[in-house]
């Protein structure tokens, strides 16, 4: 049973294998299970692949299973439709499509199977990719609120230096007032006189002012800080809104793109196993010798091609011979007077009908 399931999937013909030797059923026994199990290879890897797409088995078995059927299907036309010749070169020129076909093939096979080898790798080099994207990210929401937050800091640093201008100012007038009290400066008369009164007024004014200012100014710096806190929550919330998107960066395309970042050599040896086990039942075919079961196919095709070519010779000739027939009919029948006279009677009757209904028409237009 084993043995024919992979005569079928060989794409051999089961009644001409049996009757043929053992070497010859088992060489063909031995191209089906190529086919198969490389059918096999390719649900795995379809599995895998869209697995990292879906993220659900039952899909990915699904679909794997139909890429498999359809490799399955492809690899057995491609061996099937191979025959061998007794010239080489006939045979490797016959073969040249559909070993390009394989090649496909099996590097549609391989890529997700390498990238289930190499996953480890792969992670590494996603979460290094992630890492980069997540600054890249937060410095490009960085850039779009910092000339705002900038400007908010510059303008509380000048609020801030403005008071502390008027503290400045402020503390020295108290100075010059408390240094003419003692007699140390200005009049250098000890006492409250009124040079110290002035002065004293003039503290004073200033010190409300600044008292005011600070007021003022303190209400402007709580309103900007308040601001600034205000931006950078908004800052957080677009760098949390946009890290899912980063996070999600793992798919299909980004581990094939991953995967060329590492080292070309062992995923090329991968591929070239993949491609060695698609192109061994091609190479198996074109390097065998015609045995017995190529030679029964190709009478037996023989054979069909003859019996169509007596077919259509046969029926070639019955299509001659009537019409042959026919137009010694059609010449006899021209020859008798009875045909002559009833197809003159006819003609006449509708010559008749043409003028009646020319009359009429004619009639009603008047």
């Amino acid at each position: 049973m084993i043995r024919n399931f992979f005569w079928m999937c060989s794409g051999a013909d089961t009644d001409i294998l049996a009757s043929c030797p053992k070497a010859e059923q088992i060489k063909y026994a031995g191209i089906g299970a190529t086919v198969f199990f490389t059918a096999i290879m390719a649900f795995i890897a379809a599995s895998y692949a869209l697995f990292t797409i879906f993220d659900t088995v039952y899909a990915a078995v699904f679909f794997g299973c139909i890429w498999g059927l359809l490799i399955f299907n492809l690899d057995r036309f491609i061996v099937s439709t191979i025959k061998k010749k007794d010239n080489k070169r006939t045979e490797f020129t016959q073969a040249i499509p559909r070993i390009i076909l394989a090649i496909i093939i099996a590097v549609v096979i391989s890529k997700p199977l390498e990238l289930k080898i190499f996953e480890k790798e792969i992670n590494q080099v996603l979460l290094e990719q992630k890492n980069e994207r997540t600054l890249t990210h937060k410095n490009q929401i960085s850039l779009q609120y910092a000339p705002e937050k900038d400007a908010l800091i510059t303008e509380i640093a000048q609020l801030k230096s403005e008071i502390k201008n008027k503290e400045t100012n402020t503390n020295a007038l108290y100075e010059t007032y408390i240094s003419e009290a003692e007699g140390r400066k200005g009049t250098k008369l000890l006492g409250k006189g009124p040079v110290y009164k002035d002065k004293f007024e003039k503290h004073q004014h200033a010190f409300n002012e600044l008292q005011a200012l600070k007021t003022s100014h303190q209400e402007k710096i709580t309103q900007k800080e308040a601001r600034i806190a205000t931006l950078e929550q908004e800052q957080k919330a677009s760098e949390r809104n946009g890290q899912p998107i980063i996070d999600n960066m793992d798919g299909l395309m980004a581990r094939i793109t991953a995967l060329g970042t590492l080292p070309f050599i062992p995923s090329f040896f991968i591929f070239l196993l993949f491609l060695c086990i698609e192109t061994s039942p091609i190479i198996a075919k074109l390097l065998a010798s015609k045995g017995v079961y190529d030679f029964k196919l190709e009478a037996l095709e023989n054979d069909c091609n003859s019996w169509s070519i007596q077919q259509q010779t046969h029926r070639k000739l019955v299509l001659e011979t009537d019409h042959n027939i026919n137009l010694k009919i059609y010449e006899e029948l021209a020859t008798e007077k009875e045909i002559y006279q009833y197809k003159k009677q006819k003609a006449r009757e509708l010559l008749q009908l043409q003028a009646d209904a020319f009359y009429l028409n004619s009639k009603k237009s008047l």
